[in-house]
Order: C-alpha cells, then sequence, then structure tokens
C-alpha cells in the first residue's frame, strides 16, 4: 500500500502567549533555543547555527543519562515571523535527513500560533516515530517552550504539559468534571484517590485523598472557572486529615496554592488536546518559585502517569 502524505505526517499545533516576535527568536537564537531546545532533562551545545536558506545547524543534544545525541539541521526556507522549512539529519551533513518539519508562526494578535509539520520516509516510520516521541515525552519540547516564553515576556514561572488524547472533548470535559471519573485518573501512578465531598461547579470544590499504603495526601481544588466543554480553572491546596491547609509533606518551600488552568481543544478526527498550566500566586516567596520550577519534571511525570490511566479508562493501549 502507498504511503499518503497524511500517513507519513506528524502535526503539532500550539498557542503561545507571546508576541510572534519572540517565538521567533525562540526557535532562531541560541541565547534562547539553549533554555528550552528537546524534551525535560535535556539540555543541548551548538556548534554553529545559521538560520538562512542554506545555513545549517549542528548541535548535540545530552539526555539526562549522560547520552550525547549528535543533530543536524539544514534550512530550506526562511520567512522571518512566518514560516521555517528544515531537514533534519541524524548527526552531520553527510547523513540522509530524517525527516522534513515545516513550522508555521501565526500572529494572533499579541499571541502566536505555531503549527508543526513533520514529514517522515514513509508511513510506518511515521508509526514509529510517533510511539518513539510518547515514550520519550518529545513533546515535552513544546512545553518547555511555552514556560520559557512565560518567564521571558511576562517574568511568570508557569509548568506547562499537553497531552492529545483519542477522544471527544464532551467525553474529555466529563474526565474532569465528573468526580467518578476523576478519581479512576488523576492520581499519581500507584495512589488511589477518594472524593470525599465534590461540587464542580463554578465557586464550588472538591475534597479528596490521595493514598499509597501509609502515605496519605489530602488536598482540595476550588474552582474559579468553568466553560463546558473548553476551560475550567481551579486552586489546588494539601491539608490535614481536618481540612487545615497546609504543606505539601516534607517540601517546606513548597507553594501553599497553586493556579491550575486546564483547555480542552478539538484536535483531528475525534481527538481532544488538553492544556494544562499551572502558576504561582503573585504572593509567592522566592523559596516557593525555586521549589516550584526545581520540581517542574517531577510535575511532568506525574502528570504523564495520570494522562496514561485516562488513556486506560478511555479503552486506549498505551
Amino acid at each position: 500500500m502507498t504511503s499518503t502524505a497524511d500517513d507519513r505526517e506528524i502535526r503539532i499545533t500550539r498557542a503561545y502567549d507571546a508576541p510572534v516576535a519572540l517565538v521567533w527568536d525562540a526557535f532562531t537564537l541560541d541565547a534562547h533555543a539553549a533554555h528550552w531546545w528537546g524534551p525535560r532533562g535535556f539540555t543541548i551545545t551548538t556548534h554553529h547555527k545559521d538560520v538562512r536558506v542554506g545555513g545549517t545547524w549542528s548541535y548535540i543534544m545530552h539526555g539526562p543519562d549522560g547520552t550525547d545525541w549528535p543533530n543536524f539541521t539544514r534550512y530550506l526556507e526562511v520567512e522571518p515571523h512566518v514560516r521555517l522549512v528544515y531537514d533534519h539529519g541524524a548527526d552531520s551533513a553527510d547523513a540522509a535527513p530524517m525527516f522534513r518539519m515545516s513550522v508555521e508562526f501565526r500572529d494572533l494578535g499579541g499571541r502566536t500560533e505555531l503549527s508543526l509539520c513533520m514529514t517522515l520516509p514513509d508511513a510506518e516510520t511515521a508509526r514509529q516515530t510517533r510511539h518513539f516521541i510518547k515514550a520519550a515525552g518529545g513533546e515535552g519540547t513544546w512545553d518547555r517552550l511555552a514556560e520559557y516564553l512565560a518567564q521571558q515576556s511576562q517574568q511568570t514561572p508557569v509548568f506547562v504539559i499537553n497531552r492529545t488524547v483519542p477522544a471527544p472533548i464532551a467525553t474529555v470535559w466529563s474526565m474532569f468534571t465528573d468526580a467518578s471519573l476523576l478519581a479512576q485518573w488523576l492520581p499519581p501512578t500507584g495512589f488511589t484517590m477518594t472524593v470525599h465531598r465534590a461540587q464542580i461547579t463554578e465557586g464550588g470544590s472538591c475534597e479528596f485523598t490521595m493514598q499509597q499504603g501509609d502515605i496519605a495526601l489530602h488536598g482540595r481544588f476550588h474552582y474559579d472557572e468553568l466553560d463546558a466543554p473548553h476551560r475550567l480553572g481551579y486552586r489546588q491546596v494539601f491539608t490535614d486529615a481536618e481540612g487545615t491547609i497546609v504543606r505539601f509533606p516534607g517540601l517546606a518551600d513548597w507553594p501553599e496554592v497553586m493556579f491550575t488552568h486546564v483547555a480542552l481543544t478539538p484536535e483531528g478526527e475525534g481527538h481532544t488536546r488538553i492544556t494544562i498550566r499551572t502558576a504561582l500566586a503573585e504572593t509567592a516567596t522566592g523559596a516557593e518559585i525555586a521549589a516550584f520550577v526545581a520540581e517542574r519534571m517531577g510535575m511532568a511525570r506525574g502528570w504523564t502517569g495520570s494522562f496514561d490511566a485516562m488513556e486506560t479508562q478511555l479503552g486506549v493501549d498505551n
């Protein structure tokens, strides 16, 4: 069977709260890209970067396990603030390109929509690459970009994670707003969740306990926004068994309150993209901010486990 263009493509769309000029610079200037390029836990060393038609970018990605991954890119189209097209090779100018990437920058009036299309040689390679990207947390690159842009444009530390799940938006909305469903997928891997009281409405709250063996984490969500089926926002606090707000056990500097916004966006036939964005109160101390930033990889692992559990609940084979 001959592969079609769609079979060979991997598409990703993201919207960023930053002007298109900043998003372009973050993509094309090494001084920016060094802070966010690659999955969480990775760093890069650039040997050479020349963003122009015919120019190249040679760099090494350093994995958290110490493995080095040489990378080579050759730019084919460069239209500032609008479009980039490049071939990405394995490790050098002599290696055959692994894929072609097209990146479209759309100005939304102070915000930017980024549309990426990775074209692979054939459908099977695309399928394997999708699996590899998911297993390696490769889409975390675009979450790190969101965090970096928020810091640059708003001087605000945030945590961002996205996941596209194969379910219609109404079904995914119910996963967040039906307490009996929420308890089945939200807790960290290995924990169970018991909901004691729940009124998931604007102004309502959800009180719960997450437990693993002798470890019991009590908490409460206060819902500030519900706009079905697209957006919801809540404040999260940890409590003791009586409901009094406490710090996260064992982390004296963990923020007392965090603000989480969930955005649901239809994406493709029967799919929904979930975007989680967590921020701190304006009164957060320097120690709280440092603890929050240091734990973003752990938060990503926690949400990844929760999303995996959601997909299992939805009948998806992970």
